[in-house]
């Protein structure tokens, strides 16, 4: 079962919406800095990415881990600066040459969707969120995850969650700034969003074989 957290809206409560939404903004962008920001945000395609500032590279992407590591050797590993190259601004590091020379050959072959975003926070329009070692393969699609708990709460639904993650990625998230639509998402939330203790139970009555 699914509930809209926020009533429908009146001229009152859109303008005070409005205010949250600014205030919320404002307070992401305080404490994420200009090196976050940037990072995550390229003037390129990619926008936005799951990228940080690392090593003197100001855009590296999955905190240097290598994306064609998933397709080769079935796991996540940890890239070097030895090994890298620059795709629409954004820097990719590699474990070995050969690596680096199957990405570079075939670059959006091994991109993981959603701009290495947690999958299931774009189910929600919300980029957020993303590590190397919560992942998954599905129908020739790379998908990353921000860790066991969102993993697991995908899996519940994968054609359904894909379905909305693809749409919200298509109509708001692609080619956004990624604090601005964070912020918006977690003000104005989907009707169908679920917080981190709802998707646990749900998990878990899965699991049991009970409804939550």
């Amino acid at each position: 079962m699914t509930t809209t957290l926020f009533p429908a809206a009146t001229p009152a409560t859109a303008a005070g919406r409005r205010w949250v939404l600014l205030m919320a903004a404002a307070a992401v962008l305080s404490l994420s800095g200009c090196a976050a920001m940037n990072a995550q945000n390229p003037s390129s395609p990619l926008k936005p990415v799951n990228a940080i500032a690392m090593d003197g590279d100001e855009r590296v992407f999955l905190a240097g881990h290598d994306v064609v590591a998933y397709w080769t050797l079935g796991r996540h590993a940890a890239g070097s600066p030895q090994f890298k190259s620059v795709y629409e601004g954004v820097t990719f590091r590699f474990m070995s040459a050969e690596h680096k020379a199957l990405f570079d050959k075939e670059p959006a072959k091994y991109l993981p969707q959603y701009g290495g975003y947690c999958a299931n926070g774009i189910a929600y329009g919300i980029p957020w969120g993303g590590d190397a070692d919560s992942w998954r393969i599905d129908n020739g699609r790379l998908f990353i995850f921000g860790g066991a708990g969102s993993k697991s709460g995908f899996e519940l639904d994968v054609k359904g969650n894909t379905v909305l993650a693809d749409k919200y990625w298509r109509e708001e998230v692609a080619g956004s700034n990624s604090f601005w639509q964070r912020s918006k998402r977690l003000v104005f939330r989907v009707p169908h969003y679920k917080s981190g203790d709802e998707i646990a139970k749900a998990v878990a009555a899965a699991k049991a074989g009970t409804k939550p």
